[in-house]
């Protein structure tokens, strides 16, 4: 009997494992605390690197969808962080280092969500109004409520 119940147990615990891994949930080891904040402009060419050189896999770029969807992006609210309305350097900052943490540091889907809405608050602490990109502003710095330019370099 307990031979059966060990093993109905093992499978039990290797069925709800399979079912977090699946729905993205956070792996156990990843901590959201290791990825600080300290220079936007070092971070943002870091991050920006890479959004360009850090490819995910389909499921790697499945986390980053459901993570960034159901965040609005800061410049034009009406569109989530994971389409944004345009690849301003922003975004792209966004996309890249939620790339990097799903890639290296095995982040879930509610562990990039919330590094990401991090960062945004970290570039820009008084918030974006949400129409950025409609009021000229795709040219401001970030921490102007900015899209931080189109293109390279990026407006500081």
């Amino acid at each position: 009997m307990n031979r059966r119940l060990s093993a109905t147990a093992f499978l039990t615990a290797v069925l709800v494992s399979i079912a977090l891994v699946a729905s993205g949930a956070p792996a156990p080891t990843a901590k959201t605390d290791d990825v600080k904040f300290t220079d936007a402009q070092k971070q943002t060419a870091e991050f920006m690197g890479y959004w360009k050189n850090l490819p995910l896999t389909p499921q790697q770029e499945a986390i980053k969808r459901e993570a960034l969807s159901a965040l609005p992006a800061p410049c034009c609210d009406d569109n989530s962080l994971y389409t944004c309305c345009c690849p301003c350097n922003m975004a792209k900052t966004s996309w890249g280092l939620a790339n990097y943490l799903i890639a290296k540091k095995g982040y879930g889907v509610h562990q990039v969500r919330t590094k990401v809405a991090d960062w945004v608050r970290f570039i820009n602490p008084q918030g974006y109004p949400g129409d950025t990109c409609y009021t000229g502003g795709c040219n401001k710095p970030f921490a102007k409520a900015g899209c931080g330019g189109m293109a390279e370099p990026v407006v500081f």
